[in-house]
């Protein structure tokens, strides 16, 4: 990224646009929970999603904006040290704002059940029938080595439902191509407040909140 150089129609003196004048971008914000803190209760409670939603989620966004304008002024001065040196910041915090957004609309206080029509049928398709599949991804949720992430999600090229984990707040998609439906958050911060170190007991009862709605809209898309 090169400074851009225009004229001053006064003096004729060539000027460098400030950095500012040439990249305007976006900050991240924190999205509003599409329900109330307490709606998911008594499965999540509300003191977790408060501190889920408002402190992690949020500390998230805004560390991923500071990293952006750090990578932003590394890529407008060449720097490429400094610029291989924050993508692990980039990956952890843009992962944690990707993973969040999409885990707060994949719940729901009207949720849990069956999921219905096509994503139902590929379902069993593609994991023999839906108590095969939520059996196998609560394992893989549950089977989490310290922090991390069990994924639904969807392969393009096959054409076929995944079922992932991914460590720490590894974005689905930038780290194995498959496309997020349904994400479980398996850190501690997730249920500990509520299930104490009882992944299993958390993991059972989240079901009763998935957005099945959600999941499928979401298969819909990426299927376009």
């Amino acid at each position: 990224l090169l400074p851009s150089v225009f004229f001053s129609p006064r003096s004729g003196a060539k000027l460098v646009a400030p950095l500012g004048f040439l990249v305007s971008r976006q900050k991240h914000t924190l999205p509003d929970l599409p329900y109330d803190y307490g709606a998911l209760e008594p499965h999540i409670n509300a003191e977790i999603m408060q501190l889920h939603h408002s402190k992690h989620h949020a500390t998230y966004v805004n560390n991923l904006n500071i990293v952006e304008e750090k990578y932003k002024e590394a890529l407008a001065t060449g720097d490429v040290t400094a610029q291989v040196s924050l993508q692990p910041a980039l990956k952890f915090n843009g992962g944690g704002h990707i993973n969040h957004t999409i885990f707060w609309t994949n719940l729901s206080p009207n949720g849990g059940g069956e999921p219905k029509g096509e994503l139902m049928e590929v379902i069993k398709r593609d994991f023999g029938s839906f108590a095969n599949f939520k059996e196998k991804l609560t394992a893989v949720s549950v089977g989490v080595q310290g922090s991390g992430w069990g994924w639904l999600g969807y392969n393009k090229e096959q054409g076929r439902l995944q079922i992932a984990a991914c460590a720490n707040q590894d974005p689905l998609q930038g780290t194995t191509g498959l496309i997020p439906l349904l994400g479980i958050d398996v850190w501690e911060h997730a249920y500990y407040l509520q299930y104490k170190n009882v992944r299993p007991d958390y993991l059972k009862a989240i079901w009763n909140v998935i957005n099945w709605e959600n999941v499928s809209s979401r298969y819909a898309t990426c299927k376009k």
